[in-house]
């Protein structure tokens, strides 16, 4: 057998064993469920004998796992992706986007370059034809500066037309944008786009599902619009025709519960057919990244982030952090528990209800609604 990790924290080994899983034959994500169930951990599950993995997994499935155990060596494996600069995050791990770990299905490994940060969860999709007419190319680009000035991350697939103008638009801005790929992230897809991949590395990051010398396949596009609707809080389609591929992140949107917006095109025209379709039936029109902040209301959380930002949390908000929970608490317990007099506790509830960590329930009741 091929060699195993032994260093590390216990955290590192699992996510190794991820990877690892993830070049198996006939070992989806229902397949590794089953193992950690059955097994309690990856690790153990790899080098568990035959017997014992035919109670978790098919026939088919336990002889590819005995020939990648054969031939695969999983600390080289770790190795190789670091010294390539390729970070991996899996579903196991805390820094897993929060938005995408609720999806049903959610990828268990993702592979990236660049940086994924906890903003990140604050993140609205930009999406459109590969054909992009002068309006749908000044939409975009507007759409994606705005966003972007006003502190969302800015998510699309790298593709030609839409994709691309408002990732450039992002970083134009000086703000993040992710990049979902339908290959692996050694493979940029369109080649042109390399050198935008490289910037939106330095300003967030590209990430894929698959291993990172996949190469680009038609089937995998479909696939990967689930993960741009998934990372995001909702999808902005900018134009499409009405059978766009941009429609089919649409779906997975509705699926997952996402907000849909489109942008409106003249009735007739080709471009928009999609965009005004979608309209019709429901999705939100948007005009505008303000459209977009006001309706999802990310104009308040990203004021409450501001004022976070501006007020730091000193040693006695903290204490009255602690004593607060989602059930209302009265100010004299507060005080009681946080060992604070009344006016220092009343200080700390006015500065931490002004960063929206906590609310008023009413008479002198305080709750938590923060992290």
């Amino acid at each position: 057998m091929a060699g195993g990790v032994e260093a590390g924290t216990e955290s590192d080994r699992e996510r190794a064993y991820w990877v690892a899983f993830h070049h198996v034959a006939h070992v989806g994500p229902a397949s590794i469920r089953r193992l950690q169930d059955h097994f309690g951990s990856l690790e153990r599950a790899w080098t568990a004998d035959g017997r014992k993995l035919r109670a978790a997994l098919t026939e088919r499935a336990v002889a590819a796992l005995e020939s990648a155990r054969r031939e695969l060596d999983v600390s080289i494996l770790m190795a190789s992706l670091d010294k390539q600069g390729i970070e991996v995050v899996t579903l196991g791990d805390a820094g897993y986007p929060a938005l995408l770990g609720e999806v049903p299905s959610p990828p268990p490994v993702l592979f990236y370059r660049g940086n994924l940060v906890p903003e990140d969860d604050t993140a609205v999709a930009i999406v459109g034809t590969r054909q992009v007419t002068a309006y749908g190319r000044a939409m975009a680009e507007q759409l994606g500066a705005g966003l972007a000035q006003a502190g969302i991350t800015v998510v699309s697939g790298l593709a030609r037309g839409v994709d691309g103008i408002a990732h450039k638009a992002a970083l134009d801005a000086g703000g993040r944008t992710i990049a979902v790929l339908g290959s692996g992230v050694n493979w940029i897809y369109p080649y042109e786009h390399r050198h935008l991949a490289e910037r939106i590395v330095g300003s967030g990051a590209v990430l894929s599902e698959y291993a990172p010398d996949r190469k680009p396949d038609a089937q995998n596009f479909p696939a990967r619009n689930r993960i741009i609707s998934g990372l995001s809080l909702a999808v902005i389609v900018v134009e499409a025709p009405e059978r766009s591929g941009a429609l089919i992140t649409v779906d997975f949107a509705a699926d997952q519960g996402r907000e849909v917006f489109a942008v409106p095109g003249p009735v007739g025209a080709q471009k928009s057919a999609g965009c005004n379709k979608l309209l019709r039936d429901g999705a939100r029109l948007v005009r505008s990244a303000e459209d977009v902040l006001e309706d999802l209301q990310l104009d308040r959380k990203l004021a409450e982030v501001a004022v976070q930002q501006a007020l730091p949390l000193g040693a006695d908000e903290h204490r009255v952090l602690a004593v607060l929970s989602s059930e209302p608490r009265h100010i004299d317990e507060i005080c009681e528990l946080a060992s604070l007099s009344t006016a220092a506790a009343a200080s700390c509830l006015i500065t931490m209800e002004l960063q929206g960590l906590i609310r008023n329930a009413g008479a002198q009741h305080y709750v938590r609604v923060g992290r």
